[in-house]
Protein backbone atom coordinates (compact mmCIF):
# COMPACT_ATOMS: atom_id res chain seq x y z
CA UNK A 1 0.00 0.00 0.00
CA UNK A 2 1.44 3.07 -0.83
CA UNK A 3 0.11 6.82 -0.09
CA UNK A 4 0.88 10.45 -1.42
CA UNK A 5 0.22 13.43 -0.99
CA UNK A 6 0.25 17.09 -2.82
CA UNK A 7 -0.34 20.39 -0.84
CA UNK A 8 0.17 23.26 -2.98
CA UNK A 9 -2.25 25.17 -0.70
CA UNK A 10 -3.53 28.45 -1.25
CA UNK A 11 -1.27 31.36 -2.42
CA UNK A 12 0.43 33.77 -0.68
CA UNK A 13 -2.69 36.76 0.06
CA UNK A 14 -1.27 39.98 -0.47
CA UNK A 15 -1.73 43.07 1.26
CA UNK A 16 -4.54 43.84 -1.40
CA UNK A 17 -7.42 42.40 0.39
CA UNK A 18 -6.53 44.21 3.48
CA UNK A 19 -5.80 47.46 2.05
CA UNK A 20 -9.41 46.88 0.23
CA UNK A 21 -11.38 46.26 3.51
CA UNK A 22 -9.16 49.32 5.53
CA UNK A 23 -10.43 51.85 2.65
CA UNK A 24 -14.13 50.43 2.58
CA UNK A 25 -14.03 50.38 6.20
CA UNK A 26 -12.72 54.23 6.68
CA UNK A 27 -15.73 55.63 4.24
CA UNK A 28 -18.17 53.74 5.88
CA UNK A 29 -17.63 54.29 9.42
CA UNK A 30 -17.13 58.07 7.85
CA UNK A 31 -20.28 58.64 6.48
CA UNK A 32 -22.21 56.12 8.84
CA UNK A 33 -22.22 59.19 11.63
CA UNK A 34 -23.89 61.86 8.24
CA UNK A 35 -26.27 59.71 7.71
CA UNK A 36 -27.73 58.95 11.09
CA UNK A 37 -27.58 62.54 12.14
CA UNK A 38 -29.52 63.26 8.66
CA UNK A 39 -32.19 60.80 9.58
CA UNK A 40 -32.85 62.14 12.51
CA UNK A 41 -33.10 65.36 11.59
CA UNK A 42 -35.18 64.37 8.80
CA UNK A 43 -37.76 61.55 10.63
CA UNK A 44 -36.66 58.90 7.91
CA UNK A 45 -37.22 55.41 8.54
CA UNK A 46 -35.28 54.84 5.57
CA UNK A 47 -31.84 57.35 6.18
CA UNK A 48 -32.35 55.68 9.61
CA UNK A 49 -32.72 52.05 7.99
CA UNK A 50 -29.70 52.69 5.63
CA UNK A 51 -27.71 54.15 9.01
CA UNK A 52 -28.29 50.54 10.48
CA UNK A 53 -27.08 48.68 7.44
CA UNK A 54 -24.33 51.25 7.13
CA UNK A 55 -23.37 50.39 10.93
CA UNK A 56 -23.98 46.36 9.93
CA UNK A 57 -20.95 47.27 7.27
CA UNK A 58 -18.69 48.73 9.24
CA UNK A 59 -19.17 45.60 11.53
CA UNK A 60 -18.49 43.52 8.78
CA UNK A 61 -15.89 45.01 7.14
CA UNK A 62 -13.46 45.58 10.53
CA UNK A 63 -14.93 41.77 10.71
CA UNK A 64 -13.25 40.84 7.39
CA UNK A 65 -10.01 42.91 8.00
CA UNK A 66 -9.42 40.95 11.26
CA UNK A 67 -10.68 37.38 9.65
CA UNK A 68 -7.96 38.41 6.72
CA UNK A 69 -5.34 39.06 9.71
CA UNK A 70 -5.99 36.01 11.57
CA UNK A 71 -5.92 33.70 8.47
CA UNK A 72 -2.39 34.44 7.65
CA UNK A 73 -1.37 33.04 10.51
CA UNK A 74 0.63 29.88 9.58
CA UNK A 75 -0.24 26.07 10.80
CA UNK A 76 0.24 25.16 14.02
CA UNK A 77 0.74 21.53 15.27
CA UNK A 78 -3.17 21.74 16.93
CA UNK A 79 -4.51 23.59 13.65
CA UNK A 80 -2.80 21.61 10.82
CA UNK A 81 -4.44 23.79 8.09
CA UNK A 82 -4.06 26.81 9.76
CA UNK A 83 -6.21 29.39 10.17
CA UNK A 84 -8.04 29.40 6.79
CA UNK A 85 -11.55 28.80 8.20
CA UNK A 86 -11.65 32.12 10.38
CA UNK A 87 -12.66 33.87 7.00
CA UNK A 88 -15.24 31.29 6.65
CA UNK A 89 -16.62 32.06 10.33
CA UNK A 90 -16.34 35.81 9.75
CA UNK A 91 -18.35 35.08 6.31
CA UNK A 92 -21.10 33.32 8.71
CA UNK A 93 -21.54 36.25 11.38
CA UNK A 94 -22.05 38.72 8.48
CA UNK A 95 -24.81 37.05 6.71
CA UNK A 96 -26.58 36.60 10.39
CA UNK A 97 -26.35 40.33 10.80
CA UNK A 98 -27.40 41.08 7.45
CA UNK A 99 -30.56 38.78 8.26
CA UNK A 100 -31.00 40.05 11.77
CA UNK A 101 -31.05 43.79 10.11
CA UNK A 102 -33.27 42.40 7.77
CA UNK A 103 -36.08 41.80 9.78
CA UNK A 104 -35.63 44.67 12.74
CA UNK A 105 -36.15 46.74 8.80
CA UNK A 106 -39.03 44.86 8.22
CA UNK A 107 -40.51 44.85 11.30
CA UNK A 108 -40.02 48.56 11.62
CA UNK A 109 -41.09 49.81 8.30
CA UNK A 110 -44.79 47.57 8.85
CA UNK A 111 -45.42 49.47 12.16
CA UNK A 112 -44.57 52.75 10.30
CA UNK A 113 -47.68 51.80 7.52
CA UNK A 114 -50.10 51.96 9.95
CA UNK A 115 -49.41 55.76 10.78
CA UNK A 116 -47.02 56.61 8.36
CA UNK A 117 -44.74 60.06 9.83
CA UNK A 118 -43.86 63.18 8.61
CA UNK A 119 -40.56 63.14 6.52
CA UNK A 120 -38.40 65.71 5.46
CA UNK A 121 -38.30 64.62 1.47
CA UNK A 122 -35.55 67.05 0.70
CA UNK A 123 -33.20 66.14 2.93
CA UNK A 124 -33.59 63.09 3.18
CA UNK A 125 -32.84 63.02 -0.50
CA UNK A 126 -29.63 64.54 -0.06
CA UNK A 127 -28.26 62.40 2.24
CA UNK A 128 -29.41 59.83 0.41
CA UNK A 129 -27.58 60.65 -2.57
CA UNK A 130 -24.05 60.88 -0.54
CA UNK A 131 -24.90 57.75 0.86
CA UNK A 132 -24.75 56.34 -2.63
CA UNK A 133 -21.63 57.86 -3.70
CA UNK A 134 -19.68 56.59 -0.49
CA UNK A 135 -21.39 52.99 -1.44
CA UNK A 136 -20.46 53.28 -5.32
CA UNK A 137 -17.02 54.50 -4.28
CA UNK A 138 -17.06 51.38 -1.80
CA UNK A 139 -18.20 48.70 -3.78
CA UNK A 140 -15.26 50.10 -6.67
CA UNK A 141 -12.59 49.03 -3.39
CA UNK A 142 -14.14 46.04 -2.85
CA UNK A 143 -15.02 44.92 -6.26
CA UNK A 144 -11.42 43.07 -7.26
CA UNK A 145 -11.04 40.68 -5.04
CA UNK A 146 -14.63 39.49 -4.30
CA UNK A 147 -14.39 36.83 -6.55
CA UNK A 148 -10.91 35.34 -4.75
CA UNK A 149 -12.71 35.42 -1.31
CA UNK A 150 -15.81 34.36 -0.16
CA UNK A 151 -14.86 37.25 3.07
CA UNK A 152 -14.55 40.18 0.83
CA UNK A 153 -17.84 38.79 -1.11
CA UNK A 154 -19.82 38.90 2.37
CA UNK A 155 -18.26 42.43 2.92
CA UNK A 156 -19.07 43.40 -0.54
CA UNK A 157 -22.76 42.17 -0.19
CA UNK A 158 -23.11 44.01 2.80
CA UNK A 159 -22.01 47.49 0.73
CA UNK A 160 -24.12 46.21 -2.30
CA UNK A 161 -27.53 45.92 -0.32
CA UNK A 162 -26.36 49.39 1.28
CA UNK A 163 -25.84 50.64 -1.84
CA UNK A 164 -29.35 49.72 -3.30
CA UNK A 165 -30.75 51.04 0.05
CA UNK A 166 -29.42 54.23 -1.15
CA UNK A 167 -31.21 54.23 -4.53
CA UNK A 168 -34.49 53.29 -2.59
CA UNK A 169 -34.15 56.02 0.20
CA UNK A 170 -33.58 58.58 -3.15
CA UNK A 171 -36.70 57.36 -4.54
CA UNK A 172 -39.00 57.67 -1.60
CA UNK A 173 -37.40 61.06 -1.28
CA UNK A 174 -38.03 62.21 -5.18
CA UNK A 175 -41.99 61.14 -4.35
CA UNK A 176 -42.25 62.53 -1.55
CA UNK A 177 -40.89 65.95 -2.90
CA UNK A 178 -43.15 65.18 -6.23
CA UNK A 179 -46.39 64.03 -4.11
CA UNK A 180 -46.18 64.03 -0.46
CA UNK A 181 -46.53 60.05 -0.79
CA UNK A 182 -45.28 59.15 3.03
CA UNK A 183 -46.35 56.02 2.09
CA UNK A 184 -42.73 56.02 0.00
CA UNK A 185 -40.34 55.96 2.47
CA UNK A 186 -41.66 52.77 4.58
CA UNK A 187 -42.05 50.63 1.33
CA UNK A 188 -38.68 51.87 0.63
CA UNK A 189 -37.56 50.33 3.25
CA UNK A 190 -39.37 47.16 3.05
CA UNK A 191 -37.86 46.84 -0.27
CA UNK A 192 -34.41 47.31 1.50
CA UNK A 193 -35.33 44.58 3.93
CA UNK A 194 -35.89 41.87 1.07
CA UNK A 195 -32.67 42.84 -0.78
CA UNK A 196 -31.17 42.14 2.63
CA UNK A 197 -32.30 39.53 3.10
CA UNK A 198 -31.87 37.83 0.18
CA UNK A 199 -28.45 38.47 0.38
CA UNK A 200 -27.89 37.46 3.89
CA UNK A 201 -29.67 34.13 3.15
CA UNK A 202 -27.57 33.25 -0.29
CA UNK A 203 -24.10 34.07 2.14
CA UNK A 204 -25.44 32.05 4.86
CA UNK A 205 -25.79 29.20 2.60
CA UNK A 206 -22.49 29.20 1.24
CA UNK A 207 -20.82 29.33 4.43
CA UNK A 208 -22.93 27.18 5.62
CA UNK A 209 -21.95 24.69 2.68
CA UNK A 210 -18.10 25.08 3.59
CA UNK A 211 -17.78 24.77 7.36
CA UNK A 212 -20.31 21.28 6.35
CA UNK A 213 -17.85 20.37 3.95
CA UNK A 214 -19.89 19.95 1.05
CA UNK A 215 -18.65 19.13 -2.69
CA UNK A 216 -17.79 23.17 -3.89
CA UNK A 217 -20.86 24.05 -6.09
CA UNK A 218 -18.58 24.03 -9.56
CA UNK A 219 -17.43 20.60 -9.52
CA UNK A 220 -19.47 17.29 -9.39
CA UNK A 221 -18.50 14.73 -7.89
CA UNK A 222 -19.37 11.79 -10.52
CA UNK A 223 -16.85 13.63 -13.05
CA UNK A 224 -14.02 13.44 -10.84
CA UNK A 225 -14.98 9.60 -9.90
CA UNK A 226 -14.85 9.17 -13.49
CA UNK A 227 -11.71 10.81 -14.30
CA UNK A 228 -10.02 9.42 -11.80
CA UNK A 229 -10.62 5.76 -12.45
CA UNK A 230 -9.72 6.88 -16.40
CA UNK A 231 -6.12 7.09 -15.42
CA UNK A 232 -4.53 4.25 -16.92
CA UNK A 233 -3.31 1.61 -13.88
CA UNK A 234 -6.63 2.72 -11.97
CA UNK A 235 -8.56 -0.47 -11.33
CA UNK A 236 -11.10 0.73 -8.50
CA UNK A 237 -12.17 3.52 -6.63
CA UNK A 238 -13.36 4.04 -3.10
CA UNK A 239 -13.56 7.17 -0.10
CA UNK A 240 -13.77 9.54 -2.27
CA UNK A 241 -13.93 12.93 -0.83
CA UNK A 242 -14.09 16.93 -2.22
CA UNK A 243 -14.42 19.83 0.35
CA UNK A 244 -13.24 23.34 0.44
CA UNK A 245 -11.31 24.80 3.27
CA UNK A 246 -11.62 28.40 2.61
CA UNK A 247 -12.23 30.33 -0.69
CA UNK A 248 -10.00 29.08 -3.58
CA UNK A 249 -8.48 26.02 -1.20
CA UNK A 250 -10.19 22.72 -2.58
CA UNK A 251 -8.88 19.60 -0.90
CA UNK A 252 -9.50 15.91 -2.59
CA UNK A 253 -8.80 12.73 -0.33
CA UNK A 254 -9.76 9.00 -2.21
CA UNK A 255 -8.23 5.56 -1.85
CA UNK A 256 -7.32 4.07 -5.38
CA UNK A 257 -6.88 -0.07 -6.38
CA UNK A 258 -3.65 -0.28 -8.66
CA UNK A 259 -2.98 -3.59 -10.87
CA UNK A 260 0.71 -4.10 -10.62
CA UNK A 261 3.72 -2.24 -12.14
CA UNK A 262 5.08 0.79 -10.64
CA UNK A 263 2.64 2.92 -8.73
CA UNK A 264 4.45 6.26 -8.81
CA UNK A 265 3.40 7.43 -12.48
CA UNK A 266 -0.16 6.12 -11.42
CA UNK A 267 0.14 8.79 -8.70
CA UNK A 268 1.33 11.28 -10.32
CA UNK A 269 -1.54 10.63 -12.99
CA UNK A 270 -4.10 10.66 -10.55
CA UNK A 271 -3.06 14.28 -8.93
CA UNK A 272 -2.36 16.01 -12.58
CA UNK A 273 -5.95 14.52 -13.40
CA UNK A 274 -7.80 16.05 -10.93
CA UNK A 275 -5.80 19.27 -10.51
CA UNK A 276 -5.94 19.94 -14.43
CA UNK A 277 -9.87 19.16 -14.59
CA UNK A 278 -10.58 20.49 -11.42
CA UNK A 279 -8.65 22.97 -9.65
CA UNK A 280 -8.02 21.08 -6.81
CA UNK A 281 -4.32 21.43 -5.71
CA UNK A 282 -4.49 19.97 -2.42
CA UNK A 283 -4.90 15.77 -2.95
CA UNK A 284 -4.40 12.93 -0.70
CA UNK A 285 -4.22 9.66 -2.45
CA UNK A 286 -4.36 6.21 -0.14
CA UNK A 287 -3.25 3.12 -3.15
CA UNK A 288 -4.12 -0.41 -2.51
CA UNK A 289 -3.01 -3.17 -4.77
CA UNK A 290 -5.30 -5.17 -6.50
CA UNK A 291 -5.61 -8.78 -5.01
CA UNK A 292 -4.01 -11.61 -7.54
CA UNK A 293 -5.94 -15.17 -7.23
CA UNK A 294 -3.08 -17.16 -6.45
CA UNK A 295 -3.25 -20.39 -8.43
CA UNK A 296 -5.11 -23.60 -6.32
CA UNK A 297 -3.40 -27.19 -6.81
CA UNK A 298 -6.45 -29.18 -5.07
CA UNK A 299 -8.50 -27.24 -6.93
CA UNK A 300 -10.42 -29.56 -9.79
CA UNK A 301 -10.38 -29.01 -13.24
CA UNK A 302 -12.10 -26.76 -15.37
CA UNK A 303 -13.17 -26.89 -18.85
CA UNK A 304 -13.49 -29.20 -21.28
Amino acid sequence: MAHTHRHEGVKAESSSPRQRLAIALVLAAAYMAAEVVGGLLSNSLALLADATHMLSDVAALALSLFAVWVARRPPTARRTYGYHRVEILATLVNAATLLVTAVFIFLEAWRRFAAPPDVDGTLMTVIASGGLVVNVLMLAVLHGGRESSLNLRGAWLHVLTDTLGSVQAIAAGALLMAFGWRWADPLASLLISLLVLYSGWRLLREATAILMESVPADIRLEEVREAILAVPGIVGLHDLHVWTITTGFVALSAHVTVRGGDQAPVLAAARECVHARFGIAHSTIQVEQAAVAEPCSTCPPTGF
